[in-house]
């Protein structure tokens, strides 16, 4: 886990060792989600109070980036039910787990960050991508041009080919929120079995970049965002855990 030429959040490289769990092939989407917000009422996704990442006068910006996401009437925007969710905080995502906890009969949970890198990597440890060492953009949804952005968007689930483990949208398509509370020092002190992340903090972790990504170097599957952990974007969606 991590990477020694990463940031130094990512450092030490260490091994750590986890149980069994099963995670979603996909992020979760609208339509899915929307089956929760159906059942329990719970508000669907929206602008709200705008988040930070909207702060210094980006508010015009994020509402137009926002707006194609923005569900009516608590449907999911037209064509887009097999995309992934978005517009979605860290509390919505863990309340959509303990909803679908309670209909399966099972747990169900965000990925902690070593599931979530350990799913992501596909087997192939050390390299930069879950594909390898160069960027391709074939294989994920990530802003190549960014004078193109105002065209791009999310794109269905499954647009991309899987990772070795058959887990698609791993990198690109959406940031994920994992469980974790975000330590800048945590990979020097944490449990090497199954760790948990550090127990309180002020910021949460997403993994895996997004469609509006440049940086080809967050894409990396060791790469580390932290976020506040009320912060939602056009870009910020989930994925699910299931360990028993």
């Amino acid at each position: 886990m991590g990477a020694a030429d990463g940031e130094a959040d990512e450092r030490p490289v260490h091994r750590v060792h986890l149980s069994e769990f099963f995670i979603g092939r996909f992020p979760v989407t609208n339509d899915e989600y929307a089956r929760f917000v159906r059942a329990t009422g719970y508000p669907a996704p929206g602008v709200r109070g705008l988040p930070l990442v909207a702060a210094g006068g980006r508010d015009a910006v994020f509402k137009e980036f926002a707006a194609p996401y923005v569900w009516q009437h608590g449907e999911p925007p037209q064509g887009h039910g097999n995309h992934p969710v978005v517009l979605v905080r860290h509390d919505d995502a863990v309340t959509y787990c303990g909803w679908l906890s309670s209909t399966l009969g099972r747990t169900v949970r965000l990925p902690t960050e070593a599931e979530w890198e350990k799913a992501a990597r596909g087997g192939i440890d050390g390299a930069k991508y879950p594909w390898g060492d160069q960027i391709d953009q074939s294989r994920g949804n990530y802003l190549g041009d960014p004078a193109a952005k105002r065209q791009r968007g999310t794109r269905p689930t499954g647009t991309y080919p899987p990772n070795a483990f058959g887990l698609c949208d791993v990198i690109g398509n959406v940031w994920e929120w994992v469980s974790d509370w975000y330590g800048s020092e945590y990979y020097g002190q944490g449990d090497a079995q199954n760790p948990q992340g550090p127990s309180s903090g002020s910021l949460r972790v997403v993994r895996g970049a997004s469609w509006v990504t440049e940086d080809v170097a967050m894409m990396r599957t060791a790469y580390r965002h932290k976020v506040p952990p009320d912060t939602y974007a056009y870009s910020m969606g989930f994925r699910i855990v299931c360990s028993e």
